[in-house]
C-alpha cells in the first residue's frame, strides 16, 4: 500500500516538474552593434554577427511532438538604432534535399525559416517574418494570440538566402519603422524562431508550444538586451500612374460605343506613423486594376453573394475591422458589421430604358479617397478608423441624339470605429465597433436607398484555464433613415420580407421613414489542454436589424444554435500521421418562436504517413421552413435532407500532386438532387513555375425552384417549376517566379452554366404535410408558350384568355475571365505593373447543356480586352 502511494507521489512531482519545464520561457540575450551593421547577401560573414552567441536547441512540434528536430537550426540577433538584423541558419546534412520553390509573395512552399516578434509583449499579437529557402517573402501580423494571421500586412524589409555544403542561410534586416514598440529604456519582446523541412512536413521551434496549447504568441520564447531603442514613426509616400485602354464590341446603333476607350489616371497611397503605435493609411483616387476578377456564378437564391475583398488597400490590417456574429462555415458565418465591397461597389440605380434610348453609365463607383488609422498602444488598447468617401456618379442616356444626364449612385461617405482593449495579460477583452453610411440623394429615383445607416457593437471575451476555457459575448444594433420609399423597399427586401403572409409578428409598414434592430451571440467554449475540444453558442438577428449598407447581413429574424465538438490526434500512429474527428448539432427559430431547421453532422480528416490526406462527412437535416423561397411569400415546408461529401489528396510536396472532392445531397421525399465536384491537378516542373487546373462541375434537379410571382384575381400566384441545371468550369493559375521580385501570373476561367425549366407549377399551400400537397401542376390547356416573345402565358380560369404571364427562365450562360498580370517590385515598395484583361460574357434562353458546343461558344464570344500600365514608386520620408 506505501509502495503504490509513494510511486503516486514520485508519478505527481514528475509531472508537475515536467509542466513546469514546459512552462518554462527560453531566453536569447541580443545586443547593439557598435560598428558597421551586417551587409545583407545571405552569407552572416560579416563581424557584426560575431558579438553574441548562437541560439539553438529547438524542438520538434510536427509531427513528433517535444522531440529532437531531424536537423539542427541556429540563430542571431542583433540591432541599432534603426533595425534588427537577424540571420538563421538551418543546418541540413543532405543539402542537396533542400527544396527551393519559388510562388508569389506570402507563398509558403518549399523550406521555410521564420522569426516572429511580440514587440507590443503584449502576449497576443506577434510580427511574423518568414523566408523560403527560394527568397520568397512571406509576412503576417499574428492577433488573437494566434487565432487569427492576416498575410495581407506587406511590410519593408530585406532579406537574402543562400545554400551551402552544410544547409541553407537566412539573413534579413527588419526596419523598427515597421514593428511597434514602447519607449522604455530596456524592453523584453516575445520571440518564436521556427523552421520547416519541406521534404518531412516537419516543423520545429526554438520555444516548444504543444499541439495542445490555448494560444501561441503568450507561450513565446523571451528577447533580452534591447536597451535605448527608440520607437520609430513611418512616413511614405507611394505615387503612381495608370494608363489604360480598353477595347470591345461596337454597337452601331449604340452612340456610346466607340469599340475602344484610352484613359489616363494618377493617385497617390501612403502611410504616416502618427505615433510609433497608430499608423495612418491613405489613399487618393486608388486604382485596382491589377486586382483579379471575381469568379463566375449564377445566383438562383434570393440572397446576395458575399465575395472576398480583392484590393491591397481594404485588405491591408483588416482584421481589426472584423466584427463577425459567429465563427464556422454555415451560411450566416458571413454576417459582419463591415464589409469593405460596399466601398466602390457598382451604381445601385440603373435607369428603365425604352427602345430607342442608350445609356453610358460608370461600372463602379469612384473612391474619392480613403484613410484608416490603425495600431495598437503599449497599454493594450487597438484601433481602426476608417474613413472613405465616394463621388456621385452621373450616367448619360441618349435618346435619338438628344442627351440627358442622371445620378446613378450619391455622393456617399462611409465611416467605421473599432476599438478594443485588453486587461490581465490579454485574459479579459472589451470592445467595441460603429459604422455610418451617410448619402448625398440629390435623385428621387435613388430614393429607394437610405439617407443614413448607422450601426453599432460591443464584444467581450474572458478567458481562463492559461486560457484554454472562455466565453465571448457579442451584441449589435442597427439604426436606417430615409425616405418612405427606401425604408419599406429594406422591409421588403429578401433580408427580411415582412411582408410574408405566415409570420403574423411581422407587417410592411409604409408609412416608416426608419427601421431599427438589434442582434447577438452568446458563445462559450474549450479550445485548449488536451485533444477534445468543444463550442456551443447562440446566436440571434431580430427582423428589423439591417447592416447592407455598410456591412453584410443574409438574413433577419434568426434564431441559431449550435454545439461543435472535435476530438485531434496529432502525433502519428499506425498508419496515420495527424486525424481529426469533429461533430456538429444546430437549430434554427424565428422570432415567431417556429422551428425553421434542425440537423447534425460528423465528420472527419486524416493525413497519412505517406503525406496524402483524406477527408468525409455526413450531414442530415430535418424538416425546415424555407422563409426566402417563395420570396416574400409564406415559408416553404422543406422536407428532411441528407448530404455526404469527401475530398482526397495526394502528397502535396511533390512536384506532381493531385485531388478530388465531392458533395452529393438529395432530399428523398421531393426527389431534389444536389451534386458538385471537381479535380484539383498543382505541377511544379520546375522551382520557379507552378501551374494549378481545378476543372469543376455542379448538377442540381429542384423540384419547385423560384420562377415569378404573379396576380390572379387579387391573390398572388407563386410559379415555381422543375430545374435541371448543369455547371461546368475549370480555374487554371500559372505563377512564374522569375525572382523573388519578378512574377508573371495568370488566372482564367471558362465557365457555362445551363437551366432548363419544366413542369411549371403555383403553391397552393406551402406548409402541407405531404409534398405533393404543396402545388398543383399546370395542365396543357392553361399554359402556353409564345416563342417569338419567349412568355409563359396562364389561362388558369379556362376562359380563353391569359391571366397572368412570366418570362421564360431558361438559361444558357457562359463567361470566360482572365487577367494576366507582369510584377516587378525593382526596389522595395515600388511596384511596375503589366496587365491584360479579358471578358466573354454571353447568354440565352436556349437552357440546354452542351459540353462541346457551348465551350466552343463561349470562345466566339466577342471578347472585351483590358491593357493596363500601373508604375508606382515610394518616397521614404
Amino acid at each position: 500500500m506505501i509502495r503504490h502511494v509513494l510511486k503516486a507521489i514520485i508519478l505527481i512531482i514528475l509531472s508537475l516538474l515536467s509542466n513546469s519545464v514546459f512552462s518554462q520561457k527560453n531566453i536569447y540575450t541580443t545586443a547593439k552593434i557598435t560598428g558597421e551593421p551586417p551587409v545583407i547577401n545571405g552569407t552572416c560573414d560579416d563581424k557584426a554577427w560575431n558579438i553574441v552567441a548562437w541560439g539553438g536547441n529547438f524542438t520538434q512540434i510536427q509531427p513528433y511532438e517535444n522531440r529532437p528536430p531531424s536537423q539542427p537550426t541556429f540563430f542571431k540577433i542583433i540591432y541599432d538604432d534603426n533595425n534588427l538584423y537577424a540571420v538563421i541558419f538551418s543546418y541540413d546534412s543532405v543539402p542537396g534535399e533542400i527544396v527551393k520553390r519559388m510562388s508569389r509573395r506570402d507563398g509558403m512552399e518549399g523550406d521555410l525559416a521564420e522569426i516572429q516578434i511580440d514587440s507590443y509583449n503584449d502576449q497576443r499579437t506577434a510580427f511574423s517574418f518568414t523566408i523560403s529557402a527560394g527568397g520568397v517573402k512571406n509576412d503576417r501580423i499574428i492577433t488573437e494570440d494566434g487565432n487569427y494571421e492576416d498575410d495581407t500586412w506587406d511590410p519593408i524589409w530585406y532579406v537574402k538566402t543562400s545554400v551551402t555544403d552544410s544547409g541553407w542561410i537566412a539573413e534579413m534586416s527588419i526596419p523598427l519603422t515597421q514593428l511597434r514598440f514602447n519607449k522604455n529604456e530596456n524592453q523584453v519582446w516575445g520571440l518564436q524562431v521556427g523552421r520547416k523541412i519541406f521534404r518531412n512536413d516537419e516543423y520545429s521551434a526554438w520555444q516548444f508550444i504543444p499541439q495542445d496549447a490555448s494560444g501561441w504568441v503568450h507561450m513565446f520564447g523571451e528577447l533580452h538586451g534591447l536597451t535605448g531603442l527608440k520607437p520609430k514613426r513611418q512616413i511614405d509616400m507611394t505615387p503612381y500612374l495608370v494608363a489604360k485602354e480598353e477595347f470591345y464590341e461596337r454597337d452601331e446603333e449604340d452612340p456610346f460605343s466607340k469599340g475602344s476607350e484610352m484613359k489616363f489616371s494618377a493617385g497617390l497611397d501612403g502611410k504616416v506613423g502618427v505615433t510609433n503605435d497608430l499608423t495612418l493609411d491613405y489613399t487618393i483616387n486608388p486604382d485596382f486594376g491589377q486586382v483579379e476578377a471575381d469568379p463566375s456564378e449564377v445566383n438562383l437564391t434570393a440572397f446576395e453573394t458575399f465575395f472576398q475583398e480583392k484590393r491591397p488597400f481594404f485588405i491591408e490590417g483588416k482584421n481589426i475591422f472584423d466584427f463577425p456574429f459567429i465563427i464556422g462555415d454555415s451560411q450566416l458565418s458571413r454576417d459582419r458589421l463591415f464589409y469593405s465591397r460596399r466601398i466602390g461597389r457598382a451604381p445601385q440605380y440603373y435607369p428603365d430604358l425604352d427602345d430607342d434610348k442608350y445609356i453610358d453609365t460608370p461600372d463602379n463607383t469612384t473612391i474619392l479617397g480613403a484613410f484608416k488609422l490603425t495600431g495598437k498602444t503599449k497599454d493594450g488598447l487597438s484601433v481602426g478608423v476608417m474613413e472613405s468617401v465616394t463621388a456621385q456618379e452621373i450616367a448619360e442616356i441618349d435618346t435619338e441624339g438628344s442627351r440627358k444626364k442622371v445620378e446613378v449612385e450619391p455622393l456617399t461617405n462611409y465611416f467605421t470605429g473599432r476599438v478594443q482593449q485588453d486587461f490581465n495579460k490579454g485574459n479579459t477583452i472589451l470592445g467595441g465597433m460603429i459604422t455610418a453610411t451617410n448619402r448625398k440623394i440629390t435623385n428621387h429615383d435613388i430614393d429607394f436607398l437610405p439617407d443614413a445607416a448607422y450601426t453599432g457593437g460591443i464584444d467581450f471575451q474572458q478567458f481562463w484555464k492559461d486560457k484554454s476555457y472562455y466565453v465571448r459575448l457579442k451584441g449589435v444594433v442597427s439604426t436606417v433613415v430615409g425616405d418612405t420609399a427606401a425604408i419599406t423597399n429594406i422591409q421588403r427586401s429578401s433580408v427580411h420580407y415582412f411582408q410574408r403572409p405566415d409570420a403574423t409578428y411581422l407587417k410592411v409598414d409604409s408609412s416608416r421613414t426608419s427601421l431599427a434592430g438589434e442582434g447577438g451571440t452568446i458563445e462559450f467554449g474549450k479550445t485548449g489542454g488536451g485533444h477534445l475540444s468543444a463550442i456551443a453558442w447562440v446566436t440571434w438577428r431580430s427582423p428589423g436589424l439591417e447592416l447592407n449598407d455598410m456591412g453584410y447581413l443574409r438574413s433577419g429574424d434568426e434564431v441559431f444554435q449550435v454545439v461543435w465538438m472535435g476530438y485531434r490526434i496529432w502525433e502519428p500512429f499506425s498508419i496515420f500521421r495527424s486525424i481529426n474527428i469533429n461533430m456538429n448539432q444546430w437549430t434554427g427559430w424565428d422570432f415567431g418562436g417556429r422551428s425553421t431547421y434542425y440537423g447534425g453532422n460528423i465528420n472527419f480528416n486524416t493525413q497519412f504517413k505517406n503525406y496524402w490526406s483524406f477527408g468525409m462527412g455526413v450531414n442530415q437535416d430535418g424538416p425546415s421552413l424555407l422563409k426566402a423561397e417563395l420570396r416574400g411569400g409564406p415559408s416553404l415546408a422543406y422536407p428532411p435532407a441528407s448530404s455526404t461529401w469527401f475530398s482526397i489528396y495526394s502528397d502535396d510536396r511533390k512536384k506532381f500532386s493531385y485531388g478530388a472532392w465531392l458533395n452529393y445531397a438529395v432530399a428523398p421525399l421531393n426527389h431534389d438532387i444536389y451534386s458538385q465536384g471537381g479535380l484539383d491537378f498543382i505541377i511544379h516542373p520546375v522551382n520557379a513555375l507552378r501551374i494549378s487546373l481545378s476543372p469543376f462541375a455542379i448538377f442540381n434537379q429542384t423540384h419547385l425552384q423560384y420562377v415569378d410571382i404573379c396576380e390572379f384575381n387579387n391573390e398572388d400566384r407563386y410559379v415555381m417549376a422543375y430545374i435541371d441545371q448543369t455547371t461546368f468550369g475549370l480555374t487554371a493559375r500559372v505563377d512564374i517566379n522569375i525572382t523573388p521580385d519578378i512574377t508573371l501570373q495568370y488566372y482564367g476561367q471558362p465557365f457555362v452554366s445551363a437551366g432548363d425549366y419544366t413542369e411549371f407549377k403555383r403553391i397552393t399551400d406551402a406548409h402541407a404535410d405531404k409534398w405533393t400537397d404543396h402545388y398543383l401542376a399546370y395542365s396543357d390547356d392553361e399554359i402556353s408558350y409564345d416563342a417569338e416573345n419567349e412568355i409563359y402565358s396562364v389561362d388558369e380560369d379556362h376562359d380563353g384568355t391569359a391571366d397572368y404571364s412570366f418570362d421564360n427562365p431558361n438559361f444558357n450562360f457562359k463567361q470566360f475571365r482572365s487577367n494576366l498580370v507582369f510584377r516587378w517590385e525593382y526596389i522595395p515598395g515600388s511596384t511596375l505593373f503589366l496587365v491584360w484583361s479579358q471578358d466573354r460574357t454571353g447568354a440565352d434562353v436556349n437552357g440546354h447543356f452542351n459540353f462541346n458546343n457551348d465551350f466552343s461558344d463561349l470562345f466566339h464570344i466577342y471578347p472585351g480586352n483590358v491593357f493596363l500600365i500601373k508604375v508606382s514608386y515610394r518616397i521614404a520620408i
